[in-house]
């Protein structure tokens, strides 16, 4: 399974859109998002690749209501309070904004990890566990919006980022 991950896209519609494609393209099943959406408004560019969406909420997402109801209209979309765990083709995997927020056995007892808000895109370990940052979606701080493709039974990430002066900030 290939999984499409997602983070800090902060209502830029356009490069979300155009991640949401490019991982659509490589043969994402799934987008997992880490958080901090920000206005609901955003999920129609992530519904409009018809992808299962499971995310938690951002330390940026205040309007959780309102962000809850736009994810709603969507094929399959779960909002959570992180961190939450799911499984996936028998890969337990965490997805949270801030690893600060999971405490470190409980990111050891999962195979992948899935966060944000360091908005740089990163894999590590942690004992067993392969942890994961796909960078920012939205490209606000560091001028390249991002986002990560994650193959479950290779383990293999492929970091994919926007290019070009329409992406520059």
């Amino acid at each position: 399974m290939r999984v499409g991950l997602l983070a800090d896209t902060h209502d830029r519609v356009p490069a979300v859109a155009a991640l949401a494609n490019q991982l659509a393209e490589r043969g994402a099943e799934i987008l997992l998002h880490a958080g901090d959406y920000c206005s609901p408004f955003i999920f129609a560019a992530l519904h409009a690749v018809n992808l299962p969406l499971v995310g938690v909420f951002g330390r940026n997402d205040g309007d959780r209501d309102g962000l809850t109801a736009a994810a709603q209209r969507g094929l399959a979309t779960e909002l959570f309070v992180g961190p939450h765990s799911l499984v996936l083709e028998g890969a337990r995997v965490l997805l949270v904004h801030d690893l600060a927020e999971a405490v470190d056995r409980s990111l050891e007892a999962h195979d992948i990890v899935v966060f944000g808000t360091q908005h740089r895109q990163e894999t590590k370990t942690r004992g067993d566990a392969l942890l994961v940052c796909p960078g920012e979606g939205c490209g606000w701080l560091h001028g390249t919006p991002g986002a990560a493709i994650l193959d479950l039974s290779s383990r293999q990430v492929e970091f994919l980022s926007l290019s070009g002066p329409e992406w520059a900030t």
